[in-house]
Formats: C-alpha cells, sequence, structure tokens
C-alpha cells in the first residue's frame, strides 16, 4: 500500500474498507479507523476536506440512514450551540432588552423631558429648626439681660476659633495657639462691652502679643507663618465681634440696635436666597462662589433697604426712615463681601463648611461670615446717625 492509496481497502476487506465478515460498526461516536501504513499523521488528515458520500452499488440503505442522522445531529449541535450563545444562560433567565437609543446621543425617556428642579443644597428644615433655636436664645438673652447676651457673643467667638484654627490646622498644617485666642477673644468682648472702643482695641493688642509669646514654647520652624494666622484669627473673630458689644452698650436703645443688625443681616442673606434660586442665572463671582448670582445680590439690597427703612423708623430712636434705606444698603453690600471673604478662605482650605456644630447650616463660622463684617459697619453708621448713645 503506497502513500497515495489513502482510503483503498486492503486485499480480503469489503467495500467498505473492513473484512468481509467482520461485523459492521456503527458510526455514531465512533472514531475513523487508523490507517494501516504511515500514510498521514491524524493531524494533517485533520486539515484535508471530508470525503463526499457516495453510496455503494446496490444501495445501502442503512449506511444512508446513519450518514442522514449523523448530519442531523450535527446541525441539532449547531442550532443548540446558537440558541445557546444567543438566548439565555439559564432556563429561567430572561433574555435582556435592548437599550433603546436616540441619533442625538441624548436619553429620550420620558423622565429626560421633565425639567429638574432647583436643590437648595441643604436640609432646609434643620436649617430653618436651627436658625428659629437661635433666634429665640439672642432674643431672650438681649432683652432680659445685657451680661448673658456678652455671654452668648464670647461662647460664638471660642467656638469660631476653635473651628477656623482647626481647619488651618488639618488642611495647611497652620499650629495657630488656641488657649490664648480663646481668652483673649472673650476679654476682648467684655472689654468692649465695659470700656468701649478704647478697651477692645487694648484687648486686641495684648492678645496679639500673648499669640507671640505663646508660639514661642515650640519650634521655630514655621513661627512667622503661624502667629500671622494666630494674629489673623484674633482680628476676624473676636475684634469684629466686639462690635456687636459696642451696639449693647449703646442707652437707651442698645438692643434694639443689636437686633437692627441682627434682622438686617438675616434679612439681607434670605433675599439673597430667595432672589438667587427663583430668578439667579448671572454669576456674581464664580471663581469664589459659584451659587452667587447677581440676580441674588439685587435681592440683598432690596430686601435689606426695606427692613432697614422700617427698623430705623420703629425700632431706633430719633431714626429716619431714609437712614435705613442706606444703613440697608451698605448691610447687603458687607454682607455679601463677608460671605465671599469667607468662601475664599473655605475654597483656599478645600472644604466646604467649617464644621458640622449646626446641622443644616455647617458651622458657627459659617453663620458669622457675614455678620463679623457687618457688625463693625452697623456700628459706625448708627454712631453717625443717632450718636454713640
Amino acid at each position: 500500500m503506497n502513500e497515495s492509496s489513502w482510503g483503498a481497502a486492503p486485499p480480503g476487506a469489503g467495500q467498505w474498507g473492513r473484512p468481509e465478515h467482520a461485523p459492521a460498526p456503527s458510526l455514531r461516536g465512533a472514531a475513523p479507523p487508523a490507517p494501516a501504513g504511515p500514510v498521514h499523521d491524524w493531524g494533517d488528515a485533520a486539515q484535508t476536506r471530508p470525503m463526499p458520500f457516495v453510496p455503494g452499488p446496490g444501495g445501502h440503505q442503512d449506511d444512508d440512514r446513519e450518514h442522514r442522522d449523523i448530519r442531523d445531529s450535527r446541525d441539532h449541535l449547531d442550532d443548540r450551540g446558537a440558541a445557546r450563545l444567543s438566548g439565555p444562560l439559564f432556563r429561567d433567565e430572561k433574555p435582556q432588552e435592548p437599550m433603546p437609543t436616540s441619533l442625538s446621543g441624548s436619553d429620550s425617556s420620558p423622565d429626560s423631558e421633565k425639567p429638574k428642579k432647583k436643590s437648595a443644597g441643604r436640609n432646609l428644615r434643620a436649617a430653618i429648626g436651627v436658625g428659629i433655636g437661635l433666634g429665640v436664645i439672642i432674643v431672650a438673652s438681649l432683652f432680659v439681660y445685657k451680661p448673658v447676651f456678652i455671654g452668648v457673643i464670647a461662647v460664638a467667638v471660642v467656638v469660631g476659633l476653635w473651628e477656623l484654627t482647626s481647619r488651618l490646622a488639618e488642611r495647611k498644617d497652620i499650629k495657630v495657639p488656641l488657649v490664648p485666642l480663646a481668652v483673649g477673644g472673650t476679654a476682648m468682648v467684655a472689654a468692649g462691652y465695659i470700656r468701649g472702643a478704647e478697651g477692645a482695641w487694648v484687648a486686641m493688642a495684648l492678645t496679639a502679643l500673648a499669640v507671640l509669646v505663646w508660639r514661642m514654647t515650640e519650634a521655630p520652624e514655621n513661627y512667622l507663618r503661624d502667629v500671622t494666622a494666630g494674629v489673623f484669627a484674633a482680628f476676624y473673630v473676636p475684634f469684629l465681634a466686639t462690635f456687636v458689644a459696642l451696639m449693647l452698650a449703646a442707652e437707651p436703645d442698645g438692643p434694639e440696635r443689636v437686633l437692627t443688625f441682627l434682622l438686617l443681616t438675616v434679612v439681607s442673606d434670605t433675599g439673597a436666597y430667595a432672589v438667587g434660586w427663583r430668578f439667579g442665572k448671572h454669576k456674581l463671582a464664580p471663581r469664589i462662589s459659584p451659587g452667587k448670582t447677581r440676580e441674588g445680590l439685587v435681592g440683598a439690597v432690596l430686601f435689606a433697604m426695606v427692613a432697614g427703612a422700617l427698623c430705623m423708623e420703629f425700632l431706633i430712636a430719633h431714626g429716619a426712615w431714609w437712614q435705613g434705606l442706606l444703613l440697608g444698603l451698605a448691610v447687603a453690600a458687607s454682607a455679601t463681601l463677608g460671605d465671599l471673604g469667607e468662601s475664599m478662605i473655605k475654597r483656599d482650605l478645600g472644604i466646604k463648611d467649617m464644621g458640622t456644630l449646626l446641622p443644616g447650616h455647617g458651622g458657627i463660622m459659617d453663620r458669622l461670615d457675614s455678620l463679623l463684617p457687618t457688625a463693625p459697619v452697623v456700628w459706625l453708621l448708627f454712631v453717625v446717625f443717632v450718636g454713640a448713645g
């Protein structure tokens, strides 16, 4: 048998390459017979085209039936494999529905067509509840016993200093001594109420000196940076808060002056928020505070001027409505600048709020941001309009 006689029957074999008297093996699942000689390797034979089936003379119905069964089973396996690839893997698995597509690349679902509601950005219920609670405490202490209100200011100053120094240490590694700031800040507020502006300036100078000396107990590295931040904190929080104590010390309408100051600042912030949230389209200072708009500033000015006219007419002795208009305009400007100033600090520190003490508001410093710069402005205008008292 030579190499070219692939498939030739050896002598004594029947027509299909097996002994004439041997039983015909079943073709289902049986491997093809190996060649007798070194004709081809099975790996090479696998690459050749299958030989077409040619029925022998006289017809072999059994062999035809067997080949048909092989083809049917092969087709059945192919169909089952295709179904397995295209259909679900398990019987109870639902086929995945095609996702809707749009030529424009946008979602065409009905929900996407609905206009999105503006978000307030904070928990309004918590913010309103905390605001009402603080208002009750402030008004009660303001009109019942003045020294109690001085204590409220001192507590707010100490907590604000703690929040500011903590954020400076966490975000910038600036180590500001809190103890001299807290003691000096409390003394500053009390001195302003008892001794007036002169007492406040003396307490401020002593507080700055205490910060310089206290920081000397540590390593000299970054000394200048730390004491500079300490003097800034002493001026920014307790010294500006001292002007509220100066307004309270005025006679006979000290509490009314403080109430006017608080009302105008709150009304200015509320007007800016309400108008800006409803009509705001043009950013006021997008690099500092993206949420503030020019329309909100207009709302702050209008609300504060109306409230100022009413307060000066009905709360302040010897006040006039036109003075209230100017007072409201100044409060809207200073409150907005104070808010932007603290936003600048928070953006430099990479934080959203100075603290989490007040739900819906953030920290104490997040509520003092517009009050602190406004206090000296209102105190000065009161002195100009109706005297120091």
